[in-house]
């Protein structure tokens, strides 16, 4: 793996880890984003990931892309870099876990939200303040109606409004507040409930939730049906899951 300069990568029992790394507000510049798509094209075809946590040195989680790289001679490249880091995020077949503490502000936010679940500390600001220098959020715009509802997206993106955690949560964005000042530990809870499955049944937990968003339900229903009948089923974690119930003893994976 090539030396990161703006971030930190680990990987252990099934859970990586990135840490944005780049001081004071972990600003996200066209090479950090490149280390970024790096470290999530590797995760693709890791079989036995379980989940990954994206979080950040610091007192904040990230405040934006630099604005230098919205430039005439740098945007084309800087948004074709920043849109893949959401296409590899959304190929991504295990949970992705944001943890979130100070300024979690234009990309920034943007990364969090295609989280799948956000754990922020109580004192977490978020907000897409694009539109205070003359842009619009690209991803924020698409992301956020299917989490907060168009109405609540649109006021989002067109006020640049900052939003405390516990408004964020009430709005949908945010799953779990930290009440200590320590996010991390409230996201270690998870973490440690997800890490004790089955990475294969794991990611078909993920597709069967995605894989059917938007359909009618009828087509909906078929698909997820199929996909419990003839692949699910067809697993042999699912029998050590249902003998293991029946023997009274903690199952043992074998991630096929």
């Amino acid at each position: 793996m090539p030396e990161l300069k703006y971030l930190k990568f680990e990987k252990a029992d099934g859970v990586a880890r990135i840490t944005l790394n780049r001081p004071k507000f972990n600003m996200m510049n066209i090479e950090m984003m490149d280390e970024l798509n790096g470290l999530l094209e590797g995760l693709l075809a890791d079989d036995a990931l379980k989940c990954l946590v994206i979080d950040a040195e610091g007192k904040h989680f990230c405040t934006g892309v630099e604005v230098a790289d919205h430039k005439p001679e740098k945007v084309d490249g800087m948004i074709a870099t920043f849109n893949r880091i959401f296409e590899l995020t959304e190929q991504l077949e295990v949970p992705i876990i944001a943890v979130v503490q100070g300024f979690c502000l234009g990309g920034g936010m943007e990364l969090a939200i295609a989280c799948d679940v956000i754990v922020a500390d109580k004192e977490a600001t978020f907000g897409q303040p694009e539109i205070k220098v003359g842009f619009f959020p690209p991803y924020a715009a698409m992301r956020l109606p299917h989490i907060v509802g168009p109405a609540r997206a649109v006021e989002i993106c067109t006020t640049g409004k900052f939003y405390k955690a516990d408004e964020a949560q009430r709005m949908g964005m945010v799953a779990h507040l930290s009440e200590n000042g320590e996010p991390g530990e409230a996201a270690e809870n998870i973490i440690k409930e997800i890490r004790a499955n089955s990475p294969l049944i794991i990611r078909l937990n993920k597709r069967a939730v995605k894989q059917h968003l938007g359909l009618d339900f009828k087509t909906a229903l078929a698909g997820v049906s199929d996909l419990f009948l003839n692949s699910l089923m067809k697993t042999e974690d699912t029998q050590e899951g249902i003998a293991s119930y029946e023997e009274k003893r903690k199952p043992v994976w074998k991630n096929k």
